[in-house]
């Protein structure tokens, strides 16, 4: 996702816009100087601040003026004039335009899964140790940590437990249960799943999705076995990952990766949609009975090249 300001010379509602854009987004932002109206009509900016989101404004409207280099106000969620959208407003902005790709995701969902999950990933110092705690921890126990485990490293940090973890809930790093528990760390489920995973032949977790199962022998560096189902038919599936290797029971299953159009955390729009089948055929059975789930059927290399290059990251590997 690319966010670009476009602004006239010495606009003094930039900063507020990019000092409320820093609140709103770890994603970096880009700034360009236009001086003619000509330019600014081709780039679409509307008025000096104008915020892109892949080269799209958010906060324009149907009747919206053709200001091109003049000063740009804005209204807040109060109605209130004021020189840039309000954080709310921002992080609303980048969650919709977010949204609206994962709803256009019909051609390469893989692709748009796999820049979603980047996105995901923990930039600040103290948000990433403790989300890569709880994966070990997950994968040492088979369940999560209780959230007083991160007590000493965050207040170390001078924050509190509660608002590390909830800054992980907002980027989709986790999902937190009602009570403040941790009830997912992608790959990693709470409660049962339709995909389980044996760990080093040790310890038994629950992955959210297919994807996410295949992904965890490549996260963890060890061996693992998937013991999963095909949704139609309830067949048997089975995937053992040795030493980067994997062997698939029935050596013809494939991964159908799909969405619902509404968007949201992984957890909620995608992880049910991404299953096992036997073989294609059997897919293409399930998507044509699911049209209002828009995705692709990967095969075997596919699907393990998708899982690798989401979870291999996340604990430095």
């Amino acid at each position: 996702m690319k966010l670009e300001v476009l602004h006239v010379t010495d606009c003094p509602n930039v900063r507020p816009m990019l000092d409320r854009l820093a609140e709103a987004t770890d994603l970096p932002v880009a700034t360009r100087e236009v001086t003619t109206d000509t330019e600014a009509a081709t780039l679409g900016m509307n008025g000096s601040p104008t915020l892109l989101i892949d080269g799209t404004d958010p906060f324009a409207w149907a009747d919206q003026c053709d200001c091109g280099v003049s000063c740009r106000l804005y209204r807040d969620q109060e109605g209130r004039i004021v020189p840039a959208p309000s954080v709310d407003q921002l992080r609303e902005a980048i969650a919709e335009a977010k949204r609206t790709a994962l709803a256009r995701s019909a051609v390469v969902p893989g692709e748009v899964l796999s820049a979603w999950r980047s996105r995901a990933v923990p930039l600040d110092p103290v948000e990433k140790a403790v989300h890569q705690e709880i994966l070990r921890a997950f994968a040492a126990r088979g369940r999560p940590p209780a959230p007083s485990e991160f007590d000493a490293v965050t207040a170390a940090a001078g924050r509190p437990t509660s608002e590390v973890l909830s800054a992980l809930h907002e980027a989709d790093a986790i999902r937190l249960d009602p009570d403040g528990g941790i009830a997912v760390a992608y790959p990693f489920s709470s409660s049962p799943t339709r995909h389980r995973v044996r760990i080093a032949d040790r310890v038994e977790v629950h992955a959210m999705c297919a994807i996410d199962a295949l992904g965890i022998s490549a996260m963890l560096g060890q061996n693992t076995r998937i013991d999963s189902f095909d949704v139609t038919s309830g067949e048997p599936i089975t995937v053992t990952m040795t030493t980067g290797d994997a062997t698939w029971e029935p050596n013809q299953v494939v991964v159908f990766v799909g969405a619902t159009a509404g968007g949201g955390p992984s957890s909620d729009c995608c992880c049910d949609y991404l299953n096992f089948f036997t073989d294609r055929t059997a897919a293409q059975a399930w998507t044509s009975a699911n049209p209002h789930i828009p995705g692709q059927i990967l095969d075997r290399t596919e699907a393990l090249d998708l899982a690798v290059r989401l979870f291999q990251p996340l604990l430095g590997r």
